[in-house]
């Protein structure tokens, strides 16, 4: 795919070197000539120096044959303005704008913009850590006769295998995430306190689970 990525600061160079590693052809944009500096030294896209909505820079970029576009830079003004024409005056099929101020969402709404919001996802994704008390369902399959849990290993979980936490039955562990990094783990894989385990497993199974994890838990001694 030709994908143009507006906006060369941390995430704008991180998503252009990662789409570039997957063999798409990627074009940066930016401003500042040294915010190309960003960019791993094998990157192997293009990168057009100049203000996104300057005459010409866009085409320069690409933007006529471009299969997608991202509008990353820090400012919501220029990103959702850039997303607009992207998609209302050349036509491109995919267009994702970044939003930086929650407070300006609406602006990109107004466009009918696809928005990805870190500040907001964030502060959703540390208050369900913080308050899911260990456990929230995910997602439910058919008519919850299956579900997908993300469970927080607890304290009595740490340095035990996997197996001896998790057995294998109507409760399976499909992934791993340990210090911010997902894995595909093991039977024989050791649990650190902490870790977000992504179990599928039926409701029954995730009680039972639930119940094993509360008579693994020390209970605190009467005074």
């Amino acid at each position: 795919m030709n994908i143009i990525v507006v906006g060369c600061g941390r995430v704008g160079a991180e998503l252009a070197y990662r789409l570039s590693q997957q063999g798409h052809q990627v074009t940066v944009v930016d401003q500042e000539a040294e915010s190309f500096e960003n960019l791993p030294s094998d990157f192997q896209g293009r990168m057009v120096e100049g203000e996104a909505l300057a005459q010409g820079v866009l085409l320069r970029a690409g933007v006529e044959q471009a299969d997608g576009l991202a509008a990353v830079t820090d400012s919501d003004t220029l990103n959702a303005a850039v997303g607009h024409i992207a998609r209302t005056v050349y036509g491109v099929p995919n267009v994702v704008a970044r939003n930086y101020n929650w407070r300006r969402r609406a602006l990109y709404e107004a466009f009918g913009l696809q928005v990805i919001s870190p500040t907001s996802w964030g502060a959703r994704r540390i208050e369900e850590l913080l308050c899911s008390r260990g456990m929230r369902t995910i997602f439910s399959v058919g008519n919850g006769e299956v579900g997908i849990y993300e469970l927080v290993a607890p304290e009595a979980w740490r340095g035990r295998l996997l197996r001896d936490v998790v057995p294998e039955g109507d409760c399976r562990v499909v992934a791993l995430s340990h210090a911010g990094q997902a894995s595909l783990p093991a039977a024989h894989s050791r649990v650190e306190a902490g870790d977000l385990l992504y179990l599928s497993a039926t409701p029954e199974g995730i009680e039972r689970l639930l119940w094993a994890q509360r008579e693994d838990t020390p209970q605190a001694e009467e005074g």
